[in-house]
Order: structure tokens, then C-alpha cells, then sequence
């Protein structure tokens, strides 16, 4: 399977308070990184949100994000008023018994801990009471963001397997001109080897020609880079097909038919077969650049 590790995903929840919005990112990365970014009162959270990031991802540096937009009157501080009239009543007697000017203005005493309580602890405990509630929410966002990982995946694939066809007609190019070079090379060895012997007048050893020319016929012979590099295209086709994703496998088998196209590319001396082991290296540098998005 393709997935891009380039997405974006969100999904919100409406609550008696407000509305909460979960946003994801990922990017490029050749781990799992994940991070959390979670209003202080959804704080508690964060590692449950993790854990489900990193069962539902497999690779990418991924970004989540909570915000809660606060209904109007949702955070305005609930007053205990009986509380905060006895404090003032209290107040007010140690002020008389000691001919002191008695205070008029409550405000300061608004500021004194449990004369008024925030209204946002109510995100608090829902947090706390009601966690499947956040499973849902960002599971939902993790969906989101698989639908742009699988879109995005499907073009990716559909780039690298048409480079993927242009390196197997490559590759049977230079099946073909191999054979061809191979007893270009050996004939040209041959009868160099006969020109400085009859240069120095030696007797021509018919054996030892041939001797010379099956040795240097094994240097040359690049018959079974060939045929890994075919067998390379194959499994990365039956890796492009399979359910799983697939971007570490795929990456290994990138760097495999590289080794084999350079293996190639230094023993055959022919100008045409080395050009056409240019043009195969260029085509799977495009595989791998967009191998290396893939999750």
C-alpha cells in the first residue's frame, strides 16, 4: 500500500461549553515522531493521544493541535455569594472592634482563593470522566488524515511505477547490448593480443589467447547484475501491490538496484551500455525521491 507521509487531517466535537477542534499534520521522517499541542485543560490527555497516534501511524513527524473556542458565558467565574458575605461580614466586624475603616469595595476580596472558581474546569472533567469521547474526536481526525495519506499515495504510486516500467525496458536495453559488447570486447581483446605477438614475432599460443580472453570475459561479465536488477524490479513490484505499507521495503530494494546499475556501469567499458546505465540510475534517483515520501 501507498501512503504518503505528507497529510492533513481535523475534526471537531461540540460540548455544553464549547467546541473543540483537533487538527493533524505529518511530514516526511524516517521514524515515528509524534507531538501534542493541548490547552491546559485537555493536558491530561496527551499521552492517551499519543499512544493512538502511534497505533494508527507507522512513520512520519506528525503534529496535533486542540483548541477550544469557549461558548459565550462558558468561562465567566462562578461566585459563592453566601461565602463571600460572610468573609465581608467577618471583615467587617475586625475593622469595627479595632476602629478601623471598613472596606466598601468587594473586588479585592474576589481574588481570595474559593470566593470564585474558574467554569473551564467543566473541559477538565469531561477530559477525566469521559475519554472515549477523545478517542472518537481524534481517531476521527486520524481518518481525515489517512484519506489525504492514501490520495497523495495513490499518485506517488502511480509515478514510481511508471518509472518502474521505463528501468525494465532499460534493463532488457542493456540485456541486448550486452551480448552484443561482450563479443565486440572479447574479439578486439583477441586480436589485440595476436597483433603484439606477431609484433614481437612470439609464437601465437592458441590456449593461452583463449586462456586470457575467458579470464577477462569474467571481469566483464555483468549477466547477473542483470538478472538481480530484474529480480529487484519484480519483488518491488509484489512490494508496490501489498497491503502493508510498504516505504522502508521499498527503500531497501531502491538501494539495491542502485548497487547493481554501479556494479554494471564500472565493469563494461562500452560507450552505449554505459549510457544506458545512466539513464537507469537517473530513472530509480526518481524512484527513490518519491520512495522516500512514502510511509
Amino acid at each position: 500500500m501507498f501512503l504518503s507521509m505528507t497529510g492533513f487531517g481535523s475534526s471537531s466535537q461540540e460540548f455544553s461549553w464549547g467546541t473543540v477542534l483537533v487538527e493533524i499534520t505529518s511530514v516526511n521522517h524516517k521514524y515515528q515522531d509524534f507531538s501534542a499541542r493541548l490547552p491546559r485543560e485537555l493536558s491530561s490527555l496527551e499521552n492517551r493521544i499519543i499512544n493512538l497516534l502511534r497505533g494508527s501511524i507507522t512513520r512520519g513527524k506528525v503534529k496535533l493541535s486542540a483548541e477550544i473556542a469557549w461558548n459565550p458565558g462558558a468561562r465567566i467565574p462562578i461566585l459563592d455569594e453566601e461565602g463571600l458575605m460572610n468573609l465581608l461580614n467577618q471583615v467587617r466586624k475586625i475593622a469595627k472592634r479595632n476602629h478601623l475603616e471598613q472596606p466598601t469595595d468587594i473586588t479585592d476580596f474576589l481574588l481570595i482563593p474559593g470566593v470564585s472558581d474558574e467554569n473551564n474546569n467543566l473541559a477538565e472533567q469531561a477530559a477525566h470522566d469521559t475519554p472515549e469521547v477523545w478517542d472518537d474526536l481524534v481517531m476521527r481526525a486520524v481518518n481525515s488524515l489517512m484519506d489525504m495519506k492514501k490520495s497523495e499515495g495513490l499518485k506517488l504510486k502511480a509515478k514510481v511505477e511508471a518509472d518502474l516500467n521505463i528501468l525494465l525496458k532499460l534493463t532488457e536495453s542493456l540485456k541486448e547490448r550486452w551480448e552484443t559488447a561482450n563479443a565486440e570486447a572479447l574479439e578486439s581483446l583477441r586480436t589485440r593480443i595476436e597483433n603484439v605477438m606477431e609484433h614481437y614475432s612470439l609464437e601465437v599460443d592458441a590456449n593461452r589467447v583463449a586462456q586470457e580472453v575467458a579470464l577477462m570475459s569474467d571481469k566483464w561479465d555483468v549477466s547477473e547484475e542483470i538478472v538481480r536488477l530484474e529480480a529487484h524490479c519484480e519483488k518491488f513490484r509484489q512490494v508496490m501491490e501489498s497491503p502493508e505499507s510498504s516505504g522502508k521495503r521499498l527503500d531497501f530494494l531502491i538501494q539495491e538496484m542502485n548497487r547493481e546499475a554501479n556494479t554494471m556501469g564500472s565493469k563494461v567499458n562500452d560507450a552505449q551500455f554505459r549510457w544506458g546505465v545512466v539513464e537507469a540510475k537517473t530513472c530509480i534517483e526518481r524512484m527513490r525521491e518519491q520512495i522516500q515520501n512514502i510511509e
